[in-house]
């Protein structure tokens, strides 16, 4: 039963207030034509919760950018949304095409800085993989009632795969509920090689402004926390509070094993108190053992990166050196669960540091 505007509503009785179900929630397809945008598509979800977002089915079903109650939940590049024929694979031009958005998904057989892994490919790797400059095929989308709720579906599938060597496959769905702030993901990855396949996948999800302003605080309960140049240990004053625009550029990185709750899920949130605004993460620990996150506090590209995976964000090297780099064997399929929710006002707020402090 969908609450919106303050009050519950029944199946019947939101039908009989709407002339089409689009008056509260709708997808709707289009394409961008204009410079490097060509190629990327559209997809745009709307919901009468205040939550609206973007899909790129030329972008690996990847969400572009996502508002709430006219709020932006993401950090946006000058780059724009540019179609996958304008990748460039080299070194870090990876960049050169990357909107980042609420989601930018990498993998599927590498994340991180490029490198050269001997044991595998032996040749350079290009920053985060492939998968988010591959175009889905067999795009979808739906809204329908499911009982009582009205559910907007949309989904495809990419395969990262070359002549005589690795092939992975990923069939993505995206789904909301009419009257919530939540998007959920489930991505199920096939090998359909014939040999087993380095398996690197990473959600890479973006808070920016106004959501990411100083003083905004990060939840995350870790069983250990490391930084990414000594590989030493971290304490949350380090990382857990965000800092403002800085003049000069600086990255930090900083990786998570985190605890997860009695049914196994990992909860995580970023709160901006002053708004009254919070992003949550949720996501079985099996499936995403480690979080890395990302700050690269600087004037003009003020952004931070919450990032489960099935491995870190350092690469080949540190993933196997720590016992994160997963094989996919032929034939075998690999699911993620990702959900991604707005927790609006002081008492959600509270409600989630309860439940998950």
């Amino acid at each position: 039963m969908p609450k919106l505007f303050g009050r519950n509503y029944t199946r019947q009785q939101v039908q009989d207030l709407v002339g089409d179900m689009s008056q509260v929630a709708g997808i709707r397809r289009g394409e961008l034509i204009e410079g490097t945008e060509r190629g990327a598509g559209l997809i745009e979800v709307s919901n009468a919760s205040g939550l609206s977002f973007s899909v790129l089915p030329g972008r690996a079903l990847d969400i572009s950018a996502a508002t709430y109650k006219g709020m932006s939940l993401c950090f946006r590049s000058k780059t724009g949304d540019v179609g996958p024929a304008f990748y460039e694979p080299t070194g870090y031009d990876w960049m050169r095409g990357s909107f980042l958005g609420l989601l930018t998904t990498c993998g599927l057989t590498f994340v991180g800085h490029p490198e050269t892994d001997p044991q595998e490919e032996n040749e350079e790797l290009p920053l985060h993989g492939r998968l988010s400059y591959i175009p889905a095929k067999d795009v979808y989308t739906r809204g329908a009632w499911e009982g009582d709720d009205y559910v907007l579906r949309l989904g495809g599938r990419m395969r990262e795969h070359i002549m005589f060597g690795h092939c992975l496959e990923m069939t993505r769905q995206l789904s909301t509920v009419l009257g919530e702030s939540v998007i959920r993901i489930h991505d199920r990855v096939e090998n359909l090689g014939t040999d087993p396949a380095p398996l690197m996948v990473l959600y890479h999800t973006n808070p920016g402004w106004p959501l990411l302003d100083v003083g905004a605080r990060l939840l995350v309960q870790s069983r250990k926390t490391t930084d990414w140049l000594k590989d030493e240990d971290v304490s949350p004053d380090v990382y857990a509070k965000m800092a403002g625009p800085r003049q000069r550029m600086h990255d930090d990185v900083y990786i998570h094993r985190p605890r997860a709750d009695r049914r196994g899920d990992v909860h995580v949130a970023l709160i901006n108190d002053r708004l009254g605004l919070g992003l949550y993460w949720k996501f079985p620990r099996k499936e995403m053992p480690v979080l890395s996150q990302w700050q690269h506090f600087h004037r003009g590209t003020y952004v931070t990166g919450i990032e489960p995976g099935n491995c870190s964000a350092l690469g080949r090297a540190w993933n196997r050196k720590n016992r994160s780099l997963e094989y996919l064997e032929p034939g075998q399929t690999r699911d993620f669960h990702l959900e991604m929710g707005v927790l609006d006002g002081e008492k959600e707020i509270r409600a989630f540091e309860r439940a998950h402090s």
